[in-house]
């Protein structure tokens, strides 16, 4: 029987995605991975699902690669075949098109820190740090940690991090904007929820479509980003969020974002 080290539970339209292998720290073995990409599978695949809130048991959210992998597994052809097979939880968790909340305790290392900043929302605990644990080893940061590090704190201070060695500690995580919130370690599984409920029951689905509009930005002109703001906006207010919106605005009323989009997907095509 394989061992559960991602669990997965629905409260409402948020589901939680939970590392529960605190005994080996999370790390990102190979059935880790299997696991994360089926849950990132099902967040998806239902449409139920309006938001996303991953988190970790234990005092390490995720100590990243299995080291004792790497021993046996560093020819050029494993490592080249290890990361193929990221594209299958890596690129859609990052892609998601719904919002995904980070609750995040304790450290964060090497490849453990690409997962942490995969999400839209970090709430930190205050023993939350990110450790780059990369040069230590002698290898390139990964996980998408050179995608998003430099978008979100700037290449120098990205650089200056990575080539240090350093650790970021819950309060820099906050001064550099990285975490929204930090938050007592007791209060981040309350408070992630909170945020993931909150997005759940905005529009969802729009905000989903304009994260992935945004990451195009860095490398993308100003007539292109333009075109894409017209294209999205066009799908935007063909969805039931957009006229479930305008016409709480012009009734003075809360939107009811989540209901709008529970009767289309129960209405006749």
């Amino acid at each position: 029987m394989q061992n559960q080290l991602v669990t997965t539970s629905q409260q409402g339209a948020v589901l939680t995605v939970r590392l529960t292998s605190p005994a080996n720290r999370n790390s990102l073995t190979t059935e880790l991975r299997a696991q994360l990409a089926e849950a990132v599978e099902l967040a998806e695949r239902e449409r139920s699902v309006r938001a996303v809130f991953l988190t970790a048991d234990g005092p390490t959210f995720c100590s990243g690669g299995d080291l004792k992998l790497l021993k046996t597994a560093c020819d050029p052809w494993p490592v080249h075949r290890r990361f193929r097979n990221a594209s299958r939880w890596l690129v859609p968790l990052i892609t998601l098109d719904k919002p995904v909340v980070i609750g995040m305790r304790g450290a964060a290392v090497g490849g453990g820190m690409g997962l942490a900043l995969t999400g839209d929302v970090l709430i930190a605990g205050e023993s939350a740090k990110l450790m780059s644990g990369f040069f230590r080893l002698g290898v390139v940061p990964d996980v998408g940690v050179m995608y998003h590090l430099p978008r979100l704190i700037g290449m120098a201070r990205a650089k200056n991090f990575l080539f240090s060695g350093g650790t970021l500690s819950a309060k820099e995580m906050l001064e550099y904007g990285i975490a929204a919130r930090v938050v007592p370690d007791a209060e981040v599984e309350a408070a992630g929820m909170a945020e993931a409920e909150r997005l759940a029951n905005g529009p969802a689905e729009v905000m989903g479509l304009a994260k992935n509009l945004m990451a195009r930005s860095f490398e993308t002109s100003l007539n292109d980003m333009l075109a894409f703001e017209g294209l999205g906006q066009a799908l935007a207010m063909s969805n039931p969020e957009f006229r479930e919106g305008l016409d709480a605005a012009l009734e003075s009323r809360k939107a009811d974002f989540a209901g709008a989009a529970g009767q289309s997907q129960t209405s006749p095509k």
